[in-house]
């Protein structure tokens, strides 16, 4: 306990003087005489830069279904997460390069499926970031890959080929979308790899983008900083890497490693900040949103880290997906009804972005850990205004700070804002120092913004809908995509797990129809198996699932049900159902039992081949239930595939002829999807229309159409 050293008389006068403000602030605790730790808080003390804090979109297709949101939910949504003083008013952004391969959730498309390929159109990356800058110019945005295409340095991540392909990524940035990157990475959690880092130093700076600020290496094993002394001896690593990047160092992660003292130390004599560049906080309700300051807060004062984003921002994944709901800030999975949920946590964001931004500086002394439990840091803006952002998470009971308040600070009221379990980002009675001191009572359990600057906001809005049943019976022709770049080629609903099912021209010309187009498998961050994509619901029992197919030579394809998992988030073997036809009139009737493979993912194509799912009889893995040979199919021809559930039965068509059949009890219930073969050096890359999800021999429902104030996430094609 640290007390302020005055007399015996002026003491009691200070702590009668504490003790009024503390009822009108904490009036339970008015029954015992508060205990004080002081803090001095000096504006002419210095400190380092505050660089931010933040979130990261992607990491896994972690909002892929937000794009399919109708307005004004969309715009709702993306506001309560990226505007300034009004929700979570995040102030940096790191997004995933999209690389075609599986990186928690699911892929996203890359803008170079092959090496002569190049489109910016793909996706709804470019979109986030357009918006999110839209709404806080100040923002800066960061990004790095976790897969990449198979084509770059021929299966080999660290290489030239990645430097250009991530060169090429920030051109489109630039001359399509008018944004600029302020920073980033050379891979997710993949090691390290000098000479990658002095190469991709290099052509950045060749290619007119040396404001780019290289963070390395982005790990989160217990060795992640080894490379950091090297810098010390070896000057060409030392000048390509700007920042100190590492993952987990907060400790909400039961295996994490902080930047050490000595590790710190190095770099302030390289004069080179250290950032969190990853950073986790998987806890329920409230405590997230206490954790996620506890997060911040601890980043700076133990590892000396002065940018932390934490993954991930909107959940717009299906809820069977892993991490569907911890830890993200809001929750975006019913599209077609619009409705939405904002978790407790986004208020804990709020209390560091609507009192904070990019470029103010932590000030010495203000930044430390409690007596009592929980940690306080103090921001320093420019123009001497000042917040202090304390968290009380591992607290047993109230605690009383005195803050003594020095020159260089500005001179005014305080606003307090605070958020408990039971009501978040709550404003109370504002503080008036006196003599440059005022006294505050915490709550165990809880979460403060101390502050001199105004404006802040609880944003909310009214009327948002209720969450209703993915929309069943569902009919996709896909021809209502009259431009498909302005979609960002991708339809609505779907959810790729791996590969890229976007919309494309029929090879018949007769229309638009959905192709797998990632011709070959990707240097994935997660052990790999097969493309597929899901829609529906995961409480769908009996229902039957089409699709008409085109083959290429050597393709397969397949359409999927009763899908109830699709992996942990390291790995993506499903469980659910397929039926499966070959261009050579192979059909198979299989039940897929989420084998979880050994195999660590190497980053390296020719090391990672496809790992399929064994075809066993044991527990795991695929059991192929019936299959049979049908000698009219053949490459270059549409035929139609659908599977059938009815309680254990399980029948396969094949252009509305029963062809297979089996009963089978594993899994009751669960989502539709499509499929697509796989070999160790190529994927099938077939197209599907007319897909369907219907009761039972139910008639064809109408085609489904963009619902009212569902729109395109580019309102024209933004190619030049």
């Amino acid at each position: 306990m640290i007390l302020h050293p005055v007399s015996k008389s002026p003491r009691r006068a200070l702590l009668s003087f504490a003790f009024v403000l503390i009822c009108q602030l904490s009036p339970h605790a008015c029954f015992a005489e508060p205990v004080l730790q002081l803090v001095e808080l000096k504006g002419d003390a210095g400190g380092r830069l505050f660089e931010g804090i933040g979130v990261v979109n992607g990491g896994g297709a972690t909002s892929v279904l937000l794009k399919d949101y109708p307005e004004p939910q969309r715009s709702q949504i993306l506001d309560l997460v990226y505007k300034p003083k009004f929700g979570a008013s995040v102030s940096a952004l790191l997004v995933e390069i999209p690389g075609d391969g599986n990186s928690t959730q699911g892929s996203m498309p890359s803008h170079m499926h092959t090496r002569d390929d190049l489109d910016y159109t793909r996706g709804y990356t470019w979109w986030i970031m357009r918006e999110a800058k839209k709404r806080n110019p100040e923002m800066t945005l960061d990004g790095l890959a976790w897969s990449a295409p198979g084509w770059v340095g021929k299966g080999k991540f660290w290489s030239q080929d990645a430097a250009d392909y991530y060169v090429k990524w920030l051109e489109g940035l630039r001359n399509v979308y008018g944004l600029e990157f302020d920073a980033i990475g050379c891979r997710n959690e993949k090691g390290y790899d000098y000479n990658f880092v002095k190469s991709l130093r290099t052509t950045l700076d060749a290619k007119g983008f040396d404001k780019v600020r290289i963070h390395a290496f982005d790990h989160f094993v217990k060795d992640k900083f080894d490379f950091v002394k090297d810098m010390l001896t070896d000057e060409k690593l030392r000048d390509a890497i700007d920042i100190i990047g590492g993952h987990t160092m907060s400790g909400m992660q039961p295996k994490h490693f902080t930047a050490t003292p000595e590790v710190q130390a190095m770099a302030a004599k390289m004069g080179k900040s250290i950032w969190d560049t990853e950073d986790h906080v998987y806890l329920k309700a409230f405590d997230c949103a206490l954790g996620v300051v506890q997060a911040f807060n601890r980043n700076f004062i133990i590892s000396g880290a002065t940018r932390t984003v934490l993954w991930y921002d909107i959940a717009g994944v299906y809820p069977m997906e892993p991490y569907s709901e911890d830890p993200a800030m809001l929750l975006a999975r019913s599209p077609w009804s619009g409705s939405y949920q904002v978790r407790e946590n986004l208020w804990g964001y709020a209390h560091y972005g609507q009192f904070s931004g990019v470029g103010w500086e932590y000030l010495n002394g203000g930044c430390q850990t409690l007596a009592g439990g929980g940690t306080l840091v103090t921001l320093k803006a420019p123009d001497n205004n000042y917040s202090i952002i304390i968290e009380t998470r591992e607290a047993k009971s109230l605690q009383t700070l005195r803050f003594q308040i020095g020159g260089g600070l500005a001179a005014k009221d305080l606003c307090v804002w605070r958020s408990n379990a039971d009501e978040q980002f709550i404003r109370q009675t504002d503080i008036k120092p006196v003599n440059g001191t005022f006294f505050i009572t915490l709550d165990p359990q809880s979460l403060y913004s101390i502050s001199t600057t105004t404006g802040q906001k609880k944003g909310s809005f009214t009327n948002i809908p209720e969450p209703e049943s993915f929309p069943f019976p569902y009919y996709e022709t896909f021809d209502s995509y009259s431009s498909p770049k302005q979609w960002g080629q991708l339809p609505r609903y779907t959810a790729d797990i791996a590969g890229a099912f976007e919309l494309a021209e029929r090879p018949d010309k007769q229309g638009k129809c959905l192709r797998q187009v990632v011709p070959k498998p990707t240097i994935s961050w997660a052990p790999d198996w097969q493309p597929y994509t899901i829609l529906g619901d995961d409480q769908w029992k009996d229902y039957e699932v089409s699709s008409d197919i085109y083959l290429n030579p050597g393709d397969s394809a397949a359409v999927m049900g009763r899908v109830n998992h699709v992996g942990t988030g390291y790995g993506f073997i499903p469980k659910g159902y397929f039926l499966e036809l070959g261009d050579d009139g192979e059909c198979r009737l299989v039940v897929i039992r989420g084998k979880k493979d050994k195999k660590k993912a190497t980053g390296d194509a020719e090391q990672q081949a496809i790992i399929l799912a064994s075809r066993d009889n044991g527990e795991g893995g695929e059991k192929v239930l019936a299959s049979v040979k049908l000698t009219h199919i053949g490459p270059n021809q549409w035929h139609n595939l659908k599977l059938r559930f009815q309680g254990f039965m399980i029948t396969g068509l094949v252009d509305d002829k029963p062809v297979l059949k089996a009963e089978d009890s594993l899994y009751p219930q669960g989502m539709a999807g499509l499929l697509t073969g796989a070999e160790k050096k190529k994927l099938s890359t077939p197209w599907f229309d007319n897909l369907l999800i219907t009761a039972v021999d139910a008639p064809v429902p109408k085609p489904s159409v963009a619902a009212p104030g569902q729109s395109p996430v580019y309102e024209i094609s933004p190619v030049k």
